[in-house]
């Protein structure tokens, strides 16, 4: 047995066999069951196949291309696909193992980039970038398989528990917490979200562990004491049955019941929160209604384009799409997203369904995410962007439709899209096709909109809040550079003040609103959202559960007046201290203050 002593965060004994979240890595750990090692291989196999796809594509238009000289470099990474220390290894783990497909294909890469590591050639040290790419399309590619299928956590046995090198706030919100009875982290305080998080769903917690992520392996007989901030590695049976014991006599009192988790969402006072999904893929609907979603609050419809290999978005390929996704979840509401794509990805498709731009000359050049993106792109890509809408609005008699423009500054281009959306409505009503009204409504996502949300509100049905991107050019941080990401700050006043501002807009003119991106998903800014007056939030599924249990011990009453008072601080720091003391206030049993700051 090992002992490992940490930070208790969250009192009671949980008793599971160990699932290994390595978010550094961005892998999941865990182990199979021999029956499912064939599907693990299998899942390496395809990814494999995907990527070597994939690759085949880049190359063909690199080469049709002004620098057809770098096809080299993409046919290198195609040799390395059948490498035998990238693929074949990771198969080899997982048979030898019994581990999923990512971590092995993790192992496999940590193992052949300490031999480039060992080089001395300068030229060949620097293939490891080669390496890195290749490793990082396959695991992009074991994602969406995954996601295909459920989330991320399905596979985890029922008496769980999780030990991660560090637990941000977006995963947490991930986690099934009826599978997962406790979890442990090498970082972390007694005030970091997770913490907070841990104490308000009576999670038994350990954090500050330093290197328990490495000597945990998966499956493992792990025992978490929160009380006592130990932390068990294979106890003998007699210590392990004393714990289970405790972990039965724990009183979980505080958690919700069982049918709490999908049925909708109202706070202690009892006010509705509505609380809804977002979704890429189809198959993310089942996920949606299995976690009780009350409705989709963006579906984001470019996905169909990222994932056409051979043209066939056409008019009734979308038509199909939509209305599947209505009839799925009707009566509740389905919010499509129009394209949100930028030139590039236009031209992709264009070219590879060998459509016509019908509009704007495409060069194919990213302008980057200031460029032609969006709305914008839409309008400048007329025809296009009829086909989208004569599809949209033959699939709105199957459901409840709500159609949502991305990238909006003003008012014109609502304006100017509501015209297109009458010619189009009009055209189909010729042909004896005619459309129920569908309300149209705004992502408010630049901060030109957002300061002119009260003009906005009177050209459109509802407004949605797209925080990731709101925060970014508002703050004018790109989150993905490391060397700013750390100014991307969610409680920067002027986030808070702009959501307020653009709440109050809508509340003026009588329109709902919702909020999306990560912050919906984070459940400790989810009792400050709920006091700067949203009462509509969509996530990604799996997060649904946990907000719906956050929402439950929240008092609108007061978590107004914490909202208030948070407005008043200059700093985000500020912000987060006055939180830390206050969150104690709606149900989040936090002792003493401390930072909350989000790592991003």
């Amino acid at each position: 047995m090992q002992r490992l002593r940490g930070i208790g965060v969250s009192p009671g004994t949980a008793v599971g066999r160990a699932v290994l979240l390595m978010q550094s890595a961005a892998v999941l750990r865990f182990s199979v069951a021999s029956d499912r090692v064939a599907e693990e291989v299998a899942r390496l196999e395809q990814a494999r196949e995907t990527s070597r796809q994939q690759l085949r594509e880049i190359t063909s238009r690199v080469a049709r291309g002004p620098v057809s000289e770098l096809t080299y470099l993409f046919d290198a990474q195609l040799l390395m696909l059948d490498d035998a220390t990238v693929v074949p290894r990771a198969i080899e783990i997982v048979r030898a193992e019994r581990v999923n497909a990512e971590w092995a294909l993790q192992r496999a890469y940590e193992a052949l980039s300490g031999i480039f590591d060992e080089v001395e050639d300068e030229y060949l040290r620097e293939r490891k970038g080669d390496v890195a790419d290749v490793v990082g399309r396959l695991r992009m590619n074991l994602a969406l398989r995954r996601e295909r299928r459920a989330d991320l956590f399905r596979d985890i046995g029922e008496s769980s528990v999780l030990v991660a090198d560090e637990l941000t706030p977006s995963m947490a919100a991930q986690v099934d917490w009826r599978k997962i009875h406790g979890f442990a982290s090498d970082t972390g305080s007694r005030t970091c979200h997770t913490a907070i998080l841990a104490r308000s769903l009576n999670v038994p917690a350990v954090v500050g562990l330093g290197q328990a992520s490495a000597q945990v392996r998966p499956g493992s007989l792990v025992v978490i004491d929160g009380t006592a901030g130990e932390v068990l590695i294979d106890p003998p049976d007699d210590v392990a049955r004393e714990c289970r014991a405790r972990s039965a006599r724990w009183t979980d009192a505080g958690r919700l019941p069982q049918e709490a988790w999908t049925r909708p969402a109202t706070t202690a006072d009892g006010v509705a929160i509505r609380i809804q999904a977002n979704v890429e893929l189809a198959e993310d609907l089942e996920l949606a209604r299995r976690h009780g979603a009350e409705g989709i609050g963006l579906y984001r419809s470019e996905f169909l384009l990222s994932n056409d290999r051979s043209g066939s978005v056409t008019e009734e390929s979308q038509y199909v799409a939509y209305r599947s996704m209505l009839e799925a979840m009707a009566p509740a509401p389905v919010t499509i997203r129009t394209f949100d794509v930028d030139e590039d990805q236009f031209a992709t498709w264009s070219r590879e369904s060998g459509r016509a731009s019908g509009g704007a000359v495409v060069t194919g050049r990213s302008r980057g995410p200031l460029g032609l993106r969006g709305i914008r792109l839409s309008l400048a890509q007329r025809e296009a962007f009829r086909v989208q809408l004569r599809a949209l609005l033959r699939a709105a008699r199957h459901g409840h439709l709500r159609i949502i423009l991305p990238l909006i500054s003003g008012v014109e281009e609502a304006r100017e899209t509501r015209a297109v959306l009458r010619e189009v409505a009009a055209e189909l009503t010729s042909l004896g096709e005619a459309p129920p009204e569908v309300p149209v409504g705004a992502m408010l996502e630049i901060p030109a909109a957002a300061m002119t949300a009260d003009r906005l509100a009177a050209e459109v049905d509802f407004f949605s809040i797209g925080t990731n991107d709101l925060i970014q050019y508002l703050l004018a941080v790109d989150r993905t550079d490391a060397r700013v990401s750390r100014f991307y700050e969610p409680l920067h006043p002027a986030v808070l003040r702009v959501i307020r501002s653009i709440v109050r807009a809508a509340e003026r003119r009588g329109i709902p609103v919702s909020l999306c991106g990560e912050m919906a998903s984070d459940p400790v800014l989810l009792p400050l959202l709920l006091g700067l007056g949203l009462t509509e939030f969509s996530m990604i599924p799996a997060g649904l559960p946990v907000a719906r249990q956050v929402v439950a011990k929240v008092r609108l009453s007061e978590v107004r007046r914490m909202a208030a008072r948070a407005l008043t601080f200059g700093t985000s720091a500020e912000v987060e201290r006055y939180l830390a003391n206050r969150l104690q206030v709606t149900g989040f049993r936090l002792q003493g203050a401390g930072s909350l700051r989000r790592e991003v």
